[in-house]
């Protein structure tokens, strides 16, 4: 089987890889080659069991999406993206990347010919205010980010060309994914995994948002446990609406850092302070809280326990089991 998976140099991208490396295979079948695709020079797993290519190029110039699919690889996960706060600063770079780079890319597949299964990582961002309590997985599109926007029209393209028999879709709609290793990025997100990473690596952390304020997360572990599963699932059993809302957990702040104190002690928790961002606050009051993902539950997606457990699977996975005193 040969991979390409496209934003492979960020941090789902690694996670996925890393798990594909470990295990060798995709949902059974022996993998024998994995093409990373980034603006930055993507990272290869050591001692990766198959072969692995990278190419550092720009997904939205002009032919790049026709290479990439030359070797007609069977599963292309499409991980490329301009994220949310960065999206909506910067209008035009994010629908250039967002949207345009996933219509290159679906229109290279179709030219190529072969329907590979095409795995889209949507988001959550897709919904506005006002929500039901929870959503339910036929709520309406109307997002309020440009970011939510983009995401919005890639999935309606990915169900027409899936429709059309150009490709096999699947979009799994992410929760936000917590707790990002690594350092911060440009998301308007990007704060629920600062408040838990920096106190858990010794450092002061800000949040910008009340702690009253909801959202619906998931670990990056699950995220790759989600990836996996939906490029192995059964398109008649998914039916016509390929785009899923993803299992995860409805927390506040508060719950958070509560989940914070348990896990790793008062001196810890007592590193987050509090400073209101307005225009953070702005973005995350149109975002969606807790759904009701029936459907891709159904389909056998799983995600973390609790909050608890995704602290633990940071401190697990990148910390080497060591809290920072």
């Amino acid at each position: 089987m040969d991979i390409l998976i496209t934003g492979g140099g960020g941090m789902i991208g690694r996670k996925l890889v890393e798990r594909l490396a470990r295990e060798g295979t995709l949902n059974g079948e022996k993998i024998d080659r994995v093409t990373l695709q980034d603006v930055v020079e993507p990272t290869v797993p050591p001692d990766a069991p198959f072969a692995v290519e990278t190419r550092t190029t720009d997904l939205s110039d002009p032919g790049e999406a026709d290479n990439l699919v030359s070797g007609h690889p069977q599963v292309i996960y499409h991980l490329a993206a301009v994220v949310s706060g960065e999206a909506e600063t910067d209008f035009d770079k994010g629908y250039r990347v967002n949207l345009t780079g996933t219509w290159n890319l679906l229109e290279a597949v179709r030219r190529a010919g072969n329907v590979p299964r095409l795995v889209f990582t949507s988001s959550i961002a897709v919904y506005g205010a006002p929500f039901p309590e929870p959503i339910p997985d036929d709520f309406f599109h109307q997002p309020l980010t440009s970011y939510g926007a983009q995401k919005a029209c890639c999935e309606l393209l990915l169900s027409d060309y899936t429709r059309k028999g150009f490709v096999d879709g699947i979009g799994i709609r992410l929760p936000t994914i917590c707790i990002r290793p690594g350092k911060p990025n440009k998301a308007a997100s990007g704060f629920f995994s600062g408040i838990m990473r920096e106190p858990l690596a010794g450092i002061e952390a800000v949040c910008p948002v009340d702690d009253t304020v909801r959202h619906w997360v998931a670990s990056p572990r699950a995220a790759a446990g989600f990836l996996v599963h939906a490029a192995g699932l059964d398109g008649e059993e998914v039916g016509p609406r390929r785009n899923l809302n993803m299992p995860g957990h409805c927390v506040s702040i508060r719950e958070m850092l509560d989940s914070l104190r348990r896990v790793a002690g008062d001196k810890v928790a007592d590193r987050v302070r509090f400073e209101p961002d307005p225009f953070i606050s702005r973005i995350v009051a149109g975002w969606p809280q807790n759904f009701d993902p029936q459907k891709s539950v159904e389909l056998g997606f799983t995600t973390d326990p609790d909050f608890d457990s995704i602290i633990r699977v940071h401190i697990e996975d990148e910390l080497g089991g060591r809290i920072a005193d």
